[in-house]
């Protein structure tokens, strides 16, 4: 686990995908947690400032005191942080919208199949989106004589838990390597043609005025070879860095 940003009162990590932020009855044979790998880089205690899927590789922010961490709270709550994604979606999305879709908070990493519909619980979410670049594979998924894929690049403007997974899944272009909210078949597929057995979701960038300083901070974390490898079998090697 790859620091990105540290000075006295925050620390960024690179955190890989299939690594858990925090211990959680979710997964009680992992062993891996990206806060006790945080708290083991600097030898103190870290406060997480906000989650990122297990299966979710990138950017992840703790503060480093009690202050400094509800501070980061309050720039969170207000909307003060810009978070972006890349994400390999399934078909071919439009070139930019936004997806405003109420979500009911998921009560852990196995969602219900029906907690991405709109219920009595269900919260406002929106998440804007463009299409970065798309790619057509001459092979049948289901009845389509073709398989089709966008290259997206996701910016949650609320903070749902899975928002981007699920928001894709609802305008039917699901995150491919989701076992949760995706297609299966397509998941199959890179499997077999690319040896791909992850979820295709990365956190890129972290844009956010200092809670303490006030110096404007931009913060990135670059695609692990696996995802690369993907982007460019894709014919997307030269798009991978344009989220950031």
């Amino acid at each position: 686990m790859r620091v990105l940003y540290l000075d006295e009162h925050l620390l960024a990590v690179d955190k890989p995908a299939g690594m858990l932020v925090h211990r959680t009855g979710i997964d009680r044979q992992e062993t891996r947690f990206a806060l006790q790998r945080a708290r083991d880089l600097v030898g103190r205690r870290v406060y997480p400032a906000h989650r990122l899927d297990k299966p979710t590789a990138g950017v992840l922010l703790f503060a480093l005191d009690a202050d400094t961490a509800r501070r980061l709270a309050a720039l969170f709550a207000a909307g003060g942080v810009t978070k972006r994604y890349l994400a390999v979606a399934r078909g071919h999305l439009p070139d930019a919208g936004v997806i405003d879709h109420p979500l009911a908070e998921a009560a852990d990493a196995y969602d219900d199949e029906r907690a991405d519909q709109p219920s009595a619980a269900a919260r406002a979410a929106r998440t804007e989106y463009r299409c970065l670049g798309r790619a057509e594979l001459p092979q049948a998924v289901g009845a389509h004589a073709t398989a089709r894929y966008s290259l997206v690049e996701a910016t949650p403007l609320t903070g749902r838990r899975h928002q981007i997974r699920r928001h894709l899944k609802h305008v039917s272009h699901p995150v491919v390597g989701d076992t949760t909210h995706g297609d299966g078949r397509h998941n199959r597929l890179f499997r077999d043609r690319f040896g791909c057995r992850r979820l295709l979701l990365a956190a890129v960038a972290l844009d956010l005025v200092h809670p303490v300083t006030g110096r404007r901070l931009a913060i990135r974390a670059p695609l692990d070879d696996g995802f690369r490898e993907v982007l460019a079998a894709l014919g997307w090697a030269d798009l991978a860095g344009d989220a950031a």
